[in-house]
C-alpha cells in the first residue's frame, strides 16, 4: 500500500485543485432512520457524487473553518488528496462541551485503508487541544457512514444541537467522547 501523508492544511490551499484527484463517489443502498424513539435500517437507495457547485461550496465552507478557529486535515498520496476532515473552531452544548466534526471524506477508490481512521482521530487531537471534550456529528444515515462512527466508539448524542439537526433531519447526530481517542491518536 502506498503511504499517506496527513497534515493540517492552511486556508490558501484548499481551492479547487486540491479537489482535483478526489472522488466523493457513494452509492448508498441502505440509510438509519429514527422512527418512534427507535433507529430502523431501511431500503433508500441513491447515489451521492458532488457536483461543481458542491465542490464550490466545500471550498468556502473549510477556509471559513480555517478562518474561524477550526481545522482541516488533508491525507495524501504522491501530493493527491484522497481524504479530508474539518472541525469547527466554536464550542457548544449547554456543558460547553462539544465540537462539531463538520466534515469527513475518504476518496472512494482510498476507502477501507485506515484513512478516515486516522483523520477521525487528528481530528479529536485537535478538538481536544482547542478544549472540547466531545466530537459532535450529523452524520449522513448511511448504513455503511454509521458503521464507520460505530466502528470510531461514536455514540448518539446525549445532547441534539438543534441548528444542526434541524437542518439534515435525515442525519444520525452522534457524539465522541475525546478522552476515548487519547490512546489511538498515535496510531
Amino acid at each position: 500500500m502506498e503511504s499517506v501523508y496527513y497534515r493540517e492544511l492552511k486556508e490558501y490551499e484548499i481551492n479547487v485543485a486540491l479537489f482535483a484527484g478526489f472522488n466523493r463517489y457513494q452509492d448508498v443502498r441502505k440509510c438509519w432512520r429514527k422512527e418512534d424513539g427507535k433507529w430502523i435500517l431501511k431500503d433508500i437507495a441513491f447515489t451521492e457524487q458532488w457536483s461543481t457547485d458542491e465542490y464550490e461550496f466545500l471550498i468556502k465552507y473549510l477556509r471559513n473553518t480555517v478562518k474561524t478557529g477550526g481545522a482541516v486535515f488533508g491525507g495524501f498520496v504522491d501530493n493527491v488528496l484522497v481524504g479530508f476532515a474539518s472541525v469547527e473552531g466554536h464550542i457548544f452544548g449547554s456543558q460547553k462541551e462539544y465540537l462539531q466534526l463538520s466534515n469527513i471524506h475518504v476518496s472512494y477508490e482510498r476507502r477501507g485503508m485506515g484513512i478516515g481512521k486516522k483523520l477521525f482521530f487528528l481530528a479529536c487531537k485537535k478538538a481536544g487541544y482547542i478544549g472540547a471534550e466531545k466530537l459532535y456529528i450529523s452524520a449522513h444515515s448511511a448504513q455503511e457512514t454509521q458503521a464507520f462512527y460505530r466502528a470510531m466508539g461514536c455514540a448518539e448524542a446525549e445532547e441534539y444541537n438543534d441548528e444542526l439537526s434541524s437542518k439534515e433531519p435525515c442525519d444520525c447526530q452522534l457524539e465522541y467522547i475525546i478522552n476515548n481517542s487519547k490512546k489511538d491518536v498515535q496510531k
